[in-house]
């Protein structure tokens, strides 16, 4: 198979963007990031960041419930949940019963809840407010992330900011370098692919990478399967199901973490990684399924983040918006504005962070933010980074401490 042909594969088989083989920044192997483990140029001390991203807009008023605000219980009386169905974080707020092993982070002071966050004019279309998210610019949204940015004044080198999702998300896109892209699963037993991973002779390094990073797909599916038959079988999931939809993510968060986790365990340069989960625009019957895909979060971080105790590693969740607070008529909710981030690991200053939004004082019909995402990014670029946050975030003078004693 000439390289035109193979270079169309990887791009269609969503193995490499078309705007990595192009820029020649984002086609990289598990082997590549593995290679730089014990070069000597990352210091005991620093800090691992790693970003999960819930697509869909998950429902933040019944992840952290404010099961004791009546205005709630009037809002979503079919799906709310009551006093005796939440992990209690204290007398007025508590977690979705899925996230038992959050709760038991909480307690054990290793999980930061900020409430509230958002961010000003919000909007409720996926695509732009995860944009607007992503590079951190609500006014205007580019084409460079925050850690993208992050990664320009780091030095550029691609394998210090990671992705195992199927593309490059505008997250690690700087604007004079790009995080990699390493791909985590394969379509396995197509005609004629194994020459895929075969180098032709002259051909252009660029093409004989994304060579490479063919050939190491089978490597990587086997620990992704390995990792996924560790794992207990949903016995009411059907066969094939995917949680993933349209509004982008993936289904296997918790095979994603464990590869960040022998990164973090092998000593690799890179220090900051992306990772996400889809499946959250419950629009309908939410109940069941939004507890269905917590309990998915809950088990993958909470894994991760006891098996990373004592290393200065820091997991973010976010997603693009909350929901409406006042349910719609399918047991759903729409799309809406602020909602939480969690941030997890053993170095966070955990307990309840910024102002639980009011639920009566609404703007046509959506919580009014409290905390601006870029005080969170703020203080884990500070913190985590060690990086000057106005030098990514335009100039931004505010910080959300949550990590650090």
């Amino acid at each position: 198979m000439d390289a035109l042909t193979r270079r169309k594969f990887l791009i269609a088989s969503g193995v490499v963007g078309a705007g990595a083989l192009a820029a020649g920044a984002t086609a990289y192997t598990l082997a590549d990031i593995l290679g730089t483990a014990g070069d000597g140029d990352r210091p005991a001390d620093a800090g691992t960041l790693v970003v999960v991203t819930l697509y869909g807009g998950n429902d933040g008023l019944n992840t952290v419930v404010p099961y004791a605000d009546q205005a709630y219980q009037d809002a979503r009386p079919d799906i709310a949940y009551d006093a005796g169905e939440v992990l209690r974080l204290d007398d007025s707020t508590g977690l979705n019963p899925a996230l038992k092993g959050f709760h038991r982070l909480f307690t054990e002071r290793r999980l930061a809840v900020v409430r509230g966050v958002g961010y000003p004019k919000p909007d409720r279309s996926h695509f732009r407010s995860m944009d607007i998210w992503q590079t951190a610019d609500p006014v205007r949204p580019g084409t460079t992330g925050w850690l993208g940015r992050w990664l320009d004044t780091a030095g550029g080198d691609p394998r210090l900011a990671v992705s195992f999702e199927p593309a490059l998300p505008p997250l690690l896109a700087g604007a004079t370098s790009a995080g990699a892209a390493v791909p985590t699963n394969a379509r396995r037993g197509a005609k004629g692919v194994t020459g895929l991973g075969r180098p032709a002779a002259g051909e252009p390094a660029l093409q004989a990478r994304a060579a490479r990073c063919f050939a190491d797909l089978d490597s990587i599916e086997a620990m992704i399967t390995e990792v996924r038959d560790a794992q207990p079988a949903d016995p009411d999931a059907d066969e094939g199901d995917d949680p993933a939809t349209g509004t982008g993510g993936r289904a296997e968060l918790g095979a994603q973490l464990d590869l960040v986790a022998q990164c973090v365990e092998a000593g690799v340069a890179t220090r900051a990684f992306s990772v996400s989960l889809g499946g959250f625009d419950t629009h309908a019957d939410e109940k069941q399924l939004q507890e269905i895909l917590l309990a998915q979060l809950d088990k993958a971080v909470t894994g991760f983040v006891d098996r990373m105790a004592g290393r200065p590693v820091t997991v973010a969740v976010y997603s693009e918006f909350g929901r409406r607070v006042r349910a719609n008529a399918s047991d759903g909710t729409d799309h809406g504005t602020a909602s939480n981030v969690f941030v997890l690991g053993s170095g966070v200053r955990g307990g309840l962070h910024g102002e639980q939004p009011s639920l009566t004082d609404l703007d046509d019909g959506d919580l009014k933010y409290t905390v601006d995402f870029r005080d969170v990014y703020a203080g884990l670029l500070t913190d985590v980074l060690a990086t000057d946050p106005q030098r990514v975030l335009g100039g931004w003078t505010g910080k959300l401490a949550l990590t650090g004693s």
